[in-house]
């Protein structure tokens, strides 16, 4: 299976940044930025929805998800050249 085996619990944040589908049973999230665009899915416990959530991922047809702007690695870097910035005035 692409990005790997599904069945390993990771977190919504790895999952979107490596592309994995990510289904998330609970009705809210604190990373919505996995949600959209990302790879999660916020699922209710349904037997019938997560199967189908499942069907999808198994079928390759689940959303693909993009990862979201400024995920790039770099945050260090914009940070170290705002406080730059800052300091020179």
């Amino acid at each position: 299976m692409p990005g790997g085996d599904y069945r390993q619990r990771r977190d919504p944040e790895e999952t979107t940044f490596r592309q994995v589908p990510c289904l998330t049973l609970r009705p809210n999230t604190e990373r919505p930025s996995t949600i959209d665009p990302g790879t999660n899915t916020l699922v209710p416990f349904d037997v019938e929805v997560i199967s189908d959530h499942l069907e999808q991922i198994r079928k390759g047809t689940y959303k693909k998800g993009s990862i979201p702007p400024m995920w790039d690695g770099r945050a260090s870097e914009r940070i170290a050249q705002i406080i730059q910035e800052r300091l020179n005035g």
